[in-house]
């Protein structure tokens, strides 16, 4: 099987506000063919990350489609300082998987079949926003990290909430949230990171930004920041998950120090098809992690996806 690494090319596709930059990759050859699997990474990602993940997808017969949201990667950026990730409002990111579907996907689905969907953190949130207005777009999904609530870090959530609205009210929409700036990857060490307990990933990925420094990004903005937590309350309002009817494996890390997740179980337990698994020594990259961890994701995924998709 040729690598997707070799197999990479860039498909600009043109969305409301932003251009985005797409990708899709053929199945392996010589395994039977599954069909299409959607595959969403998370804020602050990019492609070139998930080459891992995209030949194992391949190797179990899917074909896979992928994109960089507005704001990251290699996507237009939203700011003048391309470290920062700004979004007006979620519904932006809802236009960007909108505009994969009728892009890339679509045209992708050759045998009839509605994709299969792999996503994560932010990834996963916007599409549990996809399937609550699209209920019928995808046959199954499985959602690592999925961000359902997040972690303040020590600090109070109320807090967190009023001078968030305080920053938007006095128009600092496109400033940092504190502390972010210093999350530039060219200043995060694996002892300061807190996405992964696998030193080798985490410095692939750190290879790449050093190779591609524009693909890199640091932190949220104020805009940023309000805007996810209004979309976390709307995910979660009463009838919200209920109506989610498409089957769902979420995971979730024990150890995860990025999203909370007690919450990703409970809001598993109130989709109609939903399940959950947990993974204690799991971090929140859970497809980045130790080889262990790893083992446990796709032992999951492959048979949620024996059960959903043959």
């Amino acid at each position: 099987m040729v690598p997707a690494a070799v197999l990479f090319e860039p498909l600009p596709i043109k969305a409301v506000g932003a251009e985005l930059r797409a990708a899709r990759f053929p199945a392996a050859p010589d395994v039977p063919y599954r069909g299409v699997c959607v595959l969403l990474n998370g804020q602050t990602e990019f492609i070139e990350k998930y080459f891992e993940v995209i030949d194992e997808l391949r190797g179990r017969g899917f074909a896979v489609a992928t994109m960089d949201w507005r704001g990251q990667g290699g996507s237009t950026r939203m700011t003048n300082d391309s470290r920062k990730s700004f979004v007006g409002d979620f519904s932006e990111y809802d236009e960007d998987l909108d505009t994969l579907m009728n892009w890339i996907v679509r045209p992708m689905l050759a045998d009839g079949k509605k994709p299969v969907a792999l996503a994560h953190s932010m990834g996963a949130h916007n599409l549990l926003r996809a399937l609550s207005r699209q209920p019928g777009a995808f046959t199954a999904g499985v959602l690592s990290a999925p961000m359902i609530a997040v972690s303040f870090r020590g600090q109070r959530e109320f807090l967190v909430r009023a001078v968030t609205a305080f920053q938007m009210w006095r128009g600092r929409r496109a400033d940092w949230v504190w502390g972010m700036e210093a999350r530039d990857p060219h200043r995060v060490s694996f002892a300061t990171q807190l996405a992964t307990s696998d030193p080798q990933r985490f410095e692939r990925t750190q290879m790449l930004l050093r190779e591609q420094p524009d693909l890199r990004l640091a932190g949220a903005t104020w805009s940023w920041l309000a805007a996810a937590l209004r979309s976390m309350d709307w995910l979660k309002q009463p009838g919200r998950p209920e109506s989610i009817t498409t089957p769902l494996l979420l995971m979730g890390g024990g150890k995860d120090r990025i999203c909370i997740t007690q919450e990703i179980k409970a809001f598993a337990a109130r989709l109609p098809a939903g399940e959950y698994l947990d993974i204690p020594d799991g971090e929140h990259e859970l497809m980045m992690d130790r080889n262990v961890i790893r083992a446990q994701f796709w032992a999951g995924f492959d048979a949620f996806m024996a059960r959903h998709r043959g």
